[in-house]
């Protein structure tokens, strides 16, 4: 192999790694027009859980990050509202990788609120408390339940609705 190949190779090689760094370790990017792109670092320091988490819906502005416990890592962010118990999560009903591996795997993982890192466990919602939760989340968002969070996401009732308590 002569010089120049040796360089295109390493140059092709080094390319590729950072391809792999960035694809792995960038957060969700889907609110900057860079598609749905997920990482594996949560970042933040492992706090203990507070008593009460609405202390956190005025003091924390922004999504949360939300990170799967098991293989692949995968790191998200989430729009949010805190109860006394936990975190009203949701997403729209499309079949979503994160809430199927909820489903499949069970909700073990960590939930990063500004700087604090919680370890959580996630449960889907159902029925009448779902719409009661979807009515909080919908309400910090500043949205009816009849309209859309976005262009072409359905009503915000029709969303799936999980919930995530402290370990």
């Amino acid at each position: 192999m002569n010089r120049g190949s040796m360089v295109g190779v390493s140059l092709g090689l080094v390319l590729i790694v950072g391809l792999f760094a960035w694809v792995f370790t960038a957060p969700y990017l889907s609110n900057q027009g860079l598609g749905r792109t997920p990482g594996i670092i949560i970042g933040g320091t492992l706090t203990d859980a507070p008593d009460d988490f609405t202390s956190l819906n005025d003091s924390v502005q922004g999504p949360l990050f939300m990170k799967q416990a098991g293989f692949p890592p995968l790191v998200v962010y989430l729009s949010w509202v805190g109860t006394e118990e936990g975190v009203i999560t949701a997403t729209r009903p499309d079949d979503g990788y994160w809430a199927k591996r909820v489903r499949e795997r069970g909700g073990d993982g960590w939930l990063r609120i500004g700087d604090a890192t919680y370890e959580m466990e996630a449960i889907e919602i159902h029925d009448d408390e779902r719409l009661a939760m979807m009515e909080q989340w919908a309400a910090k968002s500043g949205r009816s339940m009849d309209e859309p969070l976005y262009a072409g996401s359905e009503p915000l009732r029709d969303w799936e609705v999980f919930f995530w308590e402290p370990k």
